[in-house]
């Protein structure tokens, strides 16, 4: 995203600029006083580096700082050559050289949470860059006190014995495996798991596990969880009871999956799927994490996986109409359990001071998929609240990785923050529309809906409340063609020229309510409110059944031959 190659080359500069300007000053300057107030600055710059860019390869900068920091200590003890900081000078070098590749062998290194497991060597191993840091800036500040050498020698050897510690431990783990698999692999046979959820994405995208995490955990079967990036294991393991797991790589995941597995349910279309779907001996679901009219919602590649769960027919109805031909037996329709909780409630809005739930979405990974209103919601916003309306607005979570999404909504909040101050409207946004809210609260809070085209529409029509669509591709008539959840909601224009007509509607009359109500059926599937999330487990039940004895393994030509790459 645009947003973080800003952040990535910002930190870059500061930590590359910063690290040669201190050691130019402490080098060849008198200046030690400002150079290692400088080289404390860099040793920030490169901390925050390493959080914007978790990969950065930072030795050149590190190499710089702690030959100006200990060029600054000589001076400042004024001894001529000391033995003592030239030993420190190399462990400091070896340290320098090591926790790179250190760290990078850590991270290759299955991890768990929620499992009776302790695996100290790839946590230390990933803190050994960041210790470093710290070290540097200890030594900086021995250096202004001027502190004895020997104080910069024991603090070095304790960082390098515990580096020392890690490298022979991972050592013993590459050249003596131990027999059976590692802990994580004996922790999991103990728990004995019928499935797994695969779960490859970037940081932030945790949202589309967790709203499946409660009604896999509803099925009552073992199971656990598998991410494939390391910032993923401790978000998705506080949301669950259920073991996570971390695989960076293939053999990693030959390890977690133990015998007795038999189903993989997915929630995206992540590259990384493909790792695992190399497994025959396991039936592969797509679960998806959202339904929607958007493009990617009719993915070629979900005819690679052996089920395709979706929530009504209208789903299967997208893949045709997108020209994607998948076998009808792969799709089982099971409604969207996460909407369970909507409150349905027919007929218009009469509400005297109504409330709206307005959901901009992202721009999305490319120009053809982007649906975001944010440019023109302003207008929107304005005609809300000249209404009288309370708003709601919950954006979604990819909306700051655009800079310039996240100035429009900036503007947005201060519009509404402005008009609570002035009319004491309760209008709800920010962290408080989109952490301490769930999507279902604020559908339950609200009597009608403003969305892009995405998947909070569907969920949404659960509701059977109106709900307006942003026509931001400018599609104009053929937009309910392409996107038919707009035939049961009121269009806005891209150039927002129709807002007062809409508003008018949408809080009106709602001439559109029996079509929405017809629409609901054909997109969440014919559930009894009563139990409607028992579709999804029972069709979930039904895999795990079906395979309690491991199917034979699908031919060549029944599974596609796809890069692991």
């Amino acid at each position: 995203m645009r947003g973080d190659l800003v952040r990535k080359l910002i930190a870059r500069g500061l930590a590359t600029g910063l690290a040669v300007l201190a050691f130019v000053v402490l080098a060849l300057t008198g200046a030690t006083g400002w150079g290692l107030g400088l080289a404390v600055a860099a040793l920030a710059a490169a901390g925050w580096e390493r959080r914007v860019r978790p990969q950065a390869d930072g030795v050149a900068e590190t190499v710089l700082l702690a030959a100006g920091i200990l060029t600054a200590y000589a001076r400042r003890l004024d001894a001529g050559f000391d033995p003592v900081l030239a030993a420190t000078a190399l462990v400091l070098l070896g340290l320098t050289l090591l926790v790179g590749p250190l760290r990078q062998a850590g991270n290759l290194q299955i991890r768990a949470a929620n499992l009776p497991v302790r695996g100290w060597t790839p946590l230390v191993a990933a803190e050994l860059p960041g210790a470093l840091l710290v070290l540097l800036a200890l030594l900086a500040g021995a250096a202004a006190a001027t502190l004895p050498a020997w104080t910069a020698l024991v603090a070095t050897l304790l960082v390098g014995g515990a580096a020392g510690a890690v490298g022979l431990d991972l050592a013993r783990r590459r050249f003596r495996p131990a027999a059976g698999g590692g802990p994580v692999a004996r922790a999991l046979r103990r728990h004995r798991p019928e499935f797994l959820l695969h779960f490859s994405a970037p940081p932030g995208s945790e949202y589309q596990v967790t709203m499946w995490l409660p009604y896999l955990e509803r099925l009552g079967r073992p199971f656990l969880v598998m991410v494939r990036e390391p910032e993923l294991l401790p978000t998705v393991a506080a949301a669950t009871t259920a073991p996570v797991v971390y695989c960076p790589t293939l053999q990693a995941m030959d390890e977690a999956l133990v015998p007795g597995l038999r189903v993989a349910f997915y929630v995206n279309h992540g590259a990384k799927n493909s790792h695992c779907i190399r497994y025959p001996q396991l039936t592969h679901v797509q679960l998806h994490h959202g339904d929607s009219d958007k493009a990617p919602s009719a993915n070629p590649m979900s005819g690679i996986f052996d089920r395709i769960f979706v929530a009504g027919q209208a789903a299967i109805d997208r893949y045709a109409r997108a020209g994607v031909h998948i076998p009808a037996e792969k799709f089982v329709i099971v409604g969207r359990p996460q909407v369970e909780g909507i409150e349905v409630r027919r007929g218009p809005v009469t509400a005297t001071a109504p409330t709206v739930l307005y959901t901009p979405t992202w721009t999305g990974h490319n120009a053809d998929a982007n649906y975001c209103s944010l440019p023109v919601a302003e207008t929107l916003l304005r005609g809300l609240l000249e209404r009288g309306v309370t708003v709601i607005l919950r954006a979604h979570p990819y909306t700051a990785q655009n800079p310039a999404s996240a100035r429009q909504l900036a503007r947005l909040h201060e519009l509404l923050a402005a008009d609570r101050a002035r009319t004491g409207r309760a209008h709800v946004f920010g962290a408080a529309a989109s952490r301490e809210l769930t999507l279902t609260e604020c559908a339950n809070r609200s009597d009608a809906l403003v969305s892009d085209v995405s998947g909070v529409i569907s969920d949404y029509l659960y509701s059977s409340k109106p709900y307006a669509v942003t026509d931001m591709v400018d599609a104009g008539d053929r937009f309910p063609a392409d996107f038919p959840l707009a035939a049961s909601g009121y269009v806005l224009r891209r150039d927002m020229s129709n807002v007062a007509d809409v508003l008018d509607r949408l809080l009106g009359a709602d001439p559109l309510a029996d079509t929405r109500w017809a629409m609901r059926t054909r997109y969440l599937g014919d559930f009894p409110a009563e139990s409607y999330a028992e579709g999804f487990l029972a069709a979930a039940r039904r895999e795990l059944d079906a395979n309690a004895t491991v199917p034979a393994p699908r031919t060549a030509e029944a599974t596609p031959v796809i890069p692991t790459a």
